[in-house]
């Protein structure tokens, strides 16, 4: 099996003066708090692509977001271990493959390849772990068994497929994370890939650790028999490996926290014994397009590889996503990318007379503080605005590098 390898890291320049401390908003406490990381590295899981199509904008957004997490980190001096997953082995990607008629593997290495192209292209920090479910399947049977052991699994009473499910009630806060209440938990349980239906399952809301081998899927022998690893385990098994039984942040869309991350985090801490797998669950906002959400089944995606083909400017690209809050839904439109592209242009026209040293280092403060008040993106463009339209003074040396490292190290944008 050949592992996984992300794609190559953008420059960062230190940006001299002081960092601001990071805070951000936890989903679980429902609160802005400061980041408090222990030691001199930061620890990141960020739940990667199921790849059967191309990176649109919404999964491009929130990568980015992390991205800006990441960047915050180096210039408070920390290091980052990031880590991220490839569910490289799932129902979607055989479905795709099947109605595109295309062997699963080709299709998952495509679309992987076309990932990483994406990212490389918008500047985003790369994990130093990039994983892929069929690399990480003996790690996941460890879990498995644990839970088993610990009484916090169970075989369905099924002969011909002895499915292996977690219950609910392995950890005594199993809720905590995402806070939903038991309707909204089934609700979406059922529209998130969940099977509350199952017959055997002790309670509808259990979720799947591992797959019994159906005719016609791929499957890897285990203690308890051939089959394939759940989804929200994978994540435990890949993130725990590598971080540790608690971590700093675990990020993602906001259509995973229930159930994929509310199960991801009770898994580990039920297999490992721990009270919270993250110290933040850090969750962003969904991307529409003209003011409908996007989706593949709608077919009203954007695609990054397509807005860079027809020679739109990543920093651009960038700029229109960090136009909204990362936490809030969002709109994409023709009119967002032109406007961000005035942005990017009126930037680059004020670095070329950026005026006094002091009002160089007020922007560059006052970016930094907006991305260290919970990624407030559209006060730290609003404050770069308000300076390239001002009266910048006389031109000193070193106002220009300061404010285009700035904007290169901390928002990922080349002005």
């Amino acid at each position: 099996m050949v592992a996984m390898h992300s794609w190559p890291t953008p420059s960062f320049r230190p940006v001299p003066g002081d960092a601001a401390q990071l805070r951000l908003y936890d989903s679980a406490n429902q609160t802005i708090a400061p980041v408090e990381v222990a030691g001199d590295t930061a620890t990141m899981y960020v739940c990667g692509i199921t790849p059967y199509d191309s990176t649109h904008l919404g999964h491009a957004a929130t990568y980015l977001t992390f991205d800006l997490i990441y960047r915050a980190f180096l210039d408070a001096g920390k290091k980052v271990h990031y880590v991220q997953n490839i569910t490289d082995v799932d129902d979607p990607l055989f479905e795709r493959a099947e109605r595109d008629g295309v062997d699963w593997r080709e299709l998952g290495t495509s679309q992987i390849d076309l990932f990483r192209s994406d990212m490389e292209l918008l500047s985003v920090f790369p994990p130093q772990d990039y994983i892929g479910a069929m690399e990480a399947v003996d790690e996941v049977v460890e879990m498995v068994q644990k839970l088993l052991d610990a009484g916090a699994a169970y075989v369905v009473d099924d002969p011909e497929h002895p499915d292996i499910y977690a219950s609910i009630e392995a950890t005594e806060r199993f809720g905590y994370e995402s806070n939903y209440s038991a309707e909204e938990m089934r609700t979406f349980f059922a529209e998130r890939g969940g099977d509350p239906d199952r017959p055997g399952k002790k309670n509808p809301l259990d979720a799947l650790i591992w797959r019994a081998h159906r005719e016609g899927e791929p499957a890897w022998d285990s203690p308890f028999g051939p089959g394939r690893p759940g989804w929200h385990i994978e994540c435990s098994a890949i993130a725990t490996n590598r971080l540790g039984s608690t971590f700093d942040i675990q990020g993602g869309g906001s259509d995973l926290k229930f159930p994929h991350h509310e199960f991801s985090a009770a898994h580990a801490e039920a297999a490992l014994n721990v009270e919270r797998m993250a110290q933040f669950y850090v969750h962003t906002g969904m991307i529409g397009l003209d003011g409908v959400k996007m989706s593949k089944s709608l077919g009203n995606l954007v695609f990054v590889h397509k807005l860079v083909g027809a020679g739109e400017d990543p920093s651009a690209i960038r700029l229109g996503v960090f136009a909204g809050h990362y936490r809030d839904e969002r709109d994409w439109s023709d009119e967002a990318l032109d406007a961000a592209k005035r942005r990017l242009a009126a930037w680059r026209e004020a670095l070329a007379q950026p005026g006094s040293m002091a009002g160089a280092e007020g922007v560059v403060a006052k970016l930094r503080a907006a991305i260290a008040n919970d990624l407030d993106t559209p006060a730290a463009l609003a404050a770069v605005d308000e300076w390239a339209e001002a009266d910048r003074g006389t031109d000193e040396d070193g106002a220009a590098d300061l404010v285009r490292t700035a904007l290169n190290s901390l928002l990922g944008v080349q002005a």
